[in-house]
């Protein structure tokens, strides 16, 4: 047993929980002193009935509080705000991708990013230019809205991962090609966000990949939001799941709605956020004056239309708990009512090698579990199902 790790460990998922020594302590039933010494590296070595009843405290596995968290060197975190569970954030995002890498070398089932090479060789720099580029590499027609940006991604080497943060200050962050089973991008799939924020996180992230690639050579820093780079993957973001000529288009096709049901009428054709629908005509308003005007001015006619005003969290006609047709016609996708659930935005590629892994012999089911932070028994039912 490293006494290190487990220091680190203890401490990482307290935090995590919120709990205080004495809390933790009270919790294992421990006594405090006896409790900071575990903490501290200071025992000898704890008896396993008391590392279990840690374990079970802190609703971990015994695995997970004992074994030594993969580093990561380079990060760039999308927060607006100091995360209180930010080292166990990283510390779930390392072991996932340790993980993912070691599945994809037993099932020898690699997939070579060649997207990040071919953006470092052409320089980009320009953020609209480069969502165009990157629409064009990842096969997608500039008039088409982005269906599956998952699939897309790790179809060319970025893995999506995808936590459950209970924070409406942690959107998601990016980690590097040269770190550990990098590229990948990392969003935040809290219930409270909605699936539209999501998917916008997702392409923010990407832009960082495309765009600053530079500033993930940290030599182990991990970065937070620059002003400037954030509002560079921002407009990446909103060119590439809308791009301008189409976005013209469909706009001026609707121009003679109310304000409000043009906004949501674009926001449902191209799967996007209010907020990015939004965004994009503000970026094409020259008129500074003006460009500030939009977002009060639309919020004013919301309140006025539905006698309330809209919440930091909210999205209009977003999320249902109805499974979402996603083979639908696009005749139906266009219909009024449609709104996006949680499985327009799922991740593809680690549920698979799991389950290859599984059916192979290559890791139990237990471990399978583990890997996609799934209850053993949900893990079973799942497996079950795939006979069907």
């Amino acid at each position: 047993m490293n006494k290190h790790s487990l220091s680190v460990n203890l401490r990482r998922l307290r935090k995590f929980r919120g709990y205080s020594q004495k809390e933790l302590a009270e919790r294992a039933g421990l006594s405090l002193s006896g409790y900071r010494k575990i903490e501290a590296s200071a025992a000898s070595r704890p008896k396993s009935r008391t590392l279990t009843d840690l374990a079970q405290a802190l609703d971990v596995s015994l695995i997970r509080l004992l074994e030594p968290v993969p580093e990561l060197r380079s990060l760039r975190f999308r927060s607006h705000k100091q995360l209180k569970t930010r080292m166990e954030v990283i510390a779930r995002v390392a072991t996932r991708l340790r993980d993912f890498q070691l599945l994809e070398q037993w099932l020898d089932d690699q997939i070579e990013c060649s997207l990040l090479v071919e953006a470092a060789e052409a320089d980009l720099a320009d953020p609209i230019a480069a969502a165009h580029w990157a629409r064009s590499r990842l096969g997608l027609r500039q008039d088409e809205p982005v269906r599956d940006l998952c699939g897309l991604l790790e179809s060319r080497g970025i893995k999506v991962l995808l936590f459950d943060i209970q924070s409406d200050g942690f959107f998601g962050l990016s980690v590097s090609a040269a770190d550990l089973g990098g590229p990948a991008v990392v969003v935040n799939t809290w219930q409270d966000l909605s699936v539209e924020r999501q998917i916008f996180t997702a392409a923010h992230e990407l832009g960082h990949l495309l765009l600053h690639r530079d500033d993930y050579d940290g030599g182990g820093e991990v970065r937070d939001e620059e002003e400037v780079s954030e509002r560079e993957a921002d407009l990446f973001a909103a060119h590439f799941l809308m791009p301008d000529e189409v976005f013209a288009k469909e706009w001026e096709a609707t121009r003679g709605l109310d304000p409000v049901d043009r906004i949501l009428k674009v926001k449902r054709m191209f799967r996007v956020s209010y907020k990015t629908v939004l965004r994009r005509l503000a970026d094409r308003q020259p008129d500074p004056e003006l460009r500030q005007q939009i977002w009060p001015y639309f919020f004013k006619r919301w309140r006025q239309r539905y006698q309330h005003s809209l919440g930091k969290r909210d999205e209009p006609f977003a999320v249902r708990l109805k499974e979402f047709k996603a083979g639908a016609s696009e005749t139906w996708r266009r219909e009024e009512k449609e709104t996006l659930s949680p499985v327009d935005f799922q991740e593809d590629r680690l549920p698979s090698l799991v389950r290859q892994a599984v059916e192979t012999g290559e890791i139990s089911i237990s471990r399978g579990a583990e890997i996609l932070g799934r209850d053993l028994e949900d893990m079973k039912s799942l497996a079950a199902s795939w006979t069907l």
